[in-house]
């Protein structure tokens, strides 16, 4: 019977029963000093382990002594293998779900199997650690009261000009994950949809030897990064800027604009021009509408 054993700086430890279910943990994002003792255990005492890449994996089980299987999940293969795996846990299967850093299933795969475990009525319980989202916010110097995560954006031009512009009137922090070699040419993108006086902090390599953070705008942080950069970018940009719009201005500017358009369409028109709320205008424009 195989040993559910995990070693820390030589030490052996024996892993506590797991309970069955679908076990989803997170994992260090470069630094294994990063690594929980839930993680650990976890780990140990799980009937299999789905990661992304079984090779990247076995760095991780390599270097605390778990001898626990691995088996790929990615992409390619979750949906063929959500019966196999929900069959198992009905057995009374303890399965765990990593991925190659982080926690699993933000822009990692992961939500098809929890959701079909979740339907089959089955257990899923969550280990929570290292998380490369939640390591730039802290340290980027930007509010983290509320914030959108964007995962990645397109890697086309004009799809992630799309992407950036159904954000651009966002108030909260927006984070982005990126691939370093597309962060120039996102980060300019950026610059150009969002605003180039937006600010912005750039976390590369976090938690690794070399982890560094670049804050500034997002016109002086575009031309810092070329093709040649290491390791997964974290972007984390500032919300946009409350906007005072002069109600003066905007009435007569729908005055105007209800001259020549239909009510509806005027309404829609300085509504998405002055960031306004539809009810305010459309409730402008029936009194101007009655006055006349």
């Amino acid at each position: 019977m195989r040993e559910r054993r995990y070693f820390i700086a030589g030490t052996a430890f024996e892993a506590p029963e797991l309970t069955p279910g679908l076990h989803v943990v997170a994992t260090p994002i470069g630094n294994l000093r990063d690594m929980t003792i839930r993680a650990l255990e976890t780990l140990a005492a799980a009937d299999v382990i789905y990661c992304e890449d079984t090779r990247t994996s076995a760095r991780l089980t390599e270097h605390f002594g778990i001898a626990t299987p691995r088996k790929a999940l990615h992409e390619h293969n979750e949906r063929a293998l959500l019966d196999t795996i929900t069959e198992d846990i009905a057995r009374g299967g303890r399965v765990a779900l990593i991925s190659d850093a982080g926690t699993p299933l933000l822009s990692d795969p992961g939500f098809p199997l929890v959701r079909a475990v979740r339907e089959a009525g089955q257990p899923v319980f969550a280990a929570p650690g290292a998380s490369a989202l939640l390591a730039a916010l802290a340290v980027a110097g930007l509010p983290t009261d509320a914030f959108t995560f964007a995962g990645f954006l397109p890697p086309k031009a004009e799809a992630r000009k799309t992407a950036l512009a159904a954000l651009r009137e966002r108030r909260e922090t927006l984070v982005f994950y990126e691939s370093p070699r597309r962060l120039g040419e996102a980060l300019a993108a950026m610059a150009e949809m969002l605003g180039p006086d937006r600010l912005a902090a750039v976390a590369l390599e976090l938690t690794k030897k070399f982890e560094r953070v670049h804050r500034g705008t997002l016109g002086d942080l575009a031309p810092l990064f070329g093709e040649t950069e290491k390791g997964e970018a974290v972007i984390v940009v500032a919300g946009a800027a409350k906007i005072t719009v002069d109600p003066d201005e905007w009435r007569a500017a729908l005055a105007r604009a209800m001259a020549d358009q239909p009510l509806r369409a005027a309404v829609d028109d300085i509504t998405a021009r002055y960031s306004l709320k539809r009810k305010d205008v459309y409730d402008a424009a029936l009194a101007l509408k009655a006055a006349q």
